[in-house]
């Protein structure tokens, strides 16, 4: 992988993180509208809920973002990721894939014993990238969403973390 490092996110973060969601933005992978570079990235999430890949000269290259599913104290042990981008000039050099694995790992870290992500069901790079990393489909609601037209289904996956 080119990126050098991953970290935890800082707030300074937020305008490079906003491009990339701004430039990445496609309905492959979006139910949400296009959002707009000036958007504030960090609204409901914290940067400490995401990990940032940088290459050697300090350059954010994607992010993943994970936290609990929610605030309820019966599923703290479960992570789920909730956002992950790539920079263009990245893709196709392992970033997504180091990201995902760091995310695992700073998963275990917290605690949690199981990870889960929603995936859109025409999202087939994505979908191989989670299978190939151990992610199973766990559940789909078919054609959840319209999206450029057509029907797309909601797909459910998780792993163990152990």
């Amino acid at each position: 992988m080119d990126a050098s490092h991953i970290r935890h996110g800082r707030a300074a973060d937020a305008a490079a993180l906003a491009r990339i969601d701004h430039d990445t933005w496609s309905t492959l992978h979006a139910v949400t509208p296009r959002p707009a570079v000036a958007e504030p990235f960090f609204d409901r999430h914290a940067p400490e809920d995401h990990l940032v890949a940088e290459d050697a000269d300090g350059t954010v290259l994607g992010y993943i973002r994970i936290t609990p599913p929610s605030r309820l104290a019966c599923n703290q042990h479960v992570r789920q990721i909730q956002g992950l981008a790539v920079a263009a000039e990245a893709r196709g050099r392992g970033t997504g894939r180091a990201l995902l694995r760091a995310a695992c790992a700073e998963a275990r870290r917290q605690g949690a014993v199981r990870i889960t992500l929603r995936v859109l069901g025409h999202n087939a790079p994505a979908r191989a990238l989670y299978a190939s990393e151990g992610f199973a489909v766990e559940g789909v609601l078919p054609g959840e969403f319209w999206l450029a037209g057509r029907y797309v289904d909601d797909v459910m996956m998780g792993r163990a973390l152990s």
